[in-house]
């Protein structure tokens, strides 16, 4: 019975609703993706392993440092381990290029939820823009029908409220996950900086080869 219902209601909503179905179920995919990727990385946070990071290298001991580092899921610790693998070429260069793979993963799929945030409400606006033009046009029409006109104007605004539907339910999601994503950066940033500076002052502090 249900199911008979979203099928009317569906087919009411006119031609534009196919391409709106298209929108929720890409938005739906990718929300839910998203949603089970972070909560697996939420997991794989090792906070207690990065201060010993830290202060391994606080104690000169870089190889010790590595070794902690190897093998972790914590985003930022593999930033660090790689950087580590490069300590005596491009520390630097190797971090950077670390945080930008860890980034390059934590926003994946933020472009296709920011279109669906735009895309969505305009499908919406195009159904309402065709359902009006089909009410005024049997209005016109020699035969008037009261249902041909009910029908145009409810497939206008069936399909704006789909569009806006789906535009709220990607919207907040889309936000969360950018600012995790923002929030990572920083963290990726500040542990970045530390390590550089760490390194590097412990090489500054080595003694002079005579």
């Amino acid at each position: 019975m249900l199911a008979n219902i979203v099928i009317e209601f569906f087919l009411k909503g006119g031609p534009i609703m196919w391409p709106i179905l298209i929108s929720a179920i890409v938005a739906i995919a990718v929300v839910g993706e998203r949603t089970f990727w972070w909560l697996r990385e939420s997991r794989r946070r090792e906070p207690h392993k990065l201060e010993q990071i830290l202060a391994a290298i606080e104690n000169h001991d870089v190889p010790a440092a590595t070794k902690i580092a190897e093998d972790s899921g914590d985003p930022v610790v593999r930033m660090i381990y790689r950087g580590l693998n490069h300590v005596h070429t491009s520390l630097e260069g190797a971090l950077q290029l670390a945080a930008g793979i860890e980034l390059r993963r934590a926003g994946r799929f933020l472009t296709i939820m920011d279109t669906l945030v735009t895309l969505a409400p305009l499908l919406g606006l195009l159904g309402t823009v065709t359902g009006l033009m089909r009410a005024f046009l049997n209005i016109g029409s020699a035969e008037l029908s009261v249902s041909a006109v009910t029908g145009g104007i409810g497939e206008a605004l069936i399909a704006t409220a789909c569009g806006l539907g789906i535009a709220i339910v990607s919207l907040i999601p889309y936000n969360i996950f950018s600012a995790k994503v923002t929030q990572l950066q920083f963290e990726l940033e500040t542990a970045a900086t530390n390590i550089e500076v760490m390194v590097g002052g412990k090489k500054d502090q080595s003694p002079a080869v005579k």
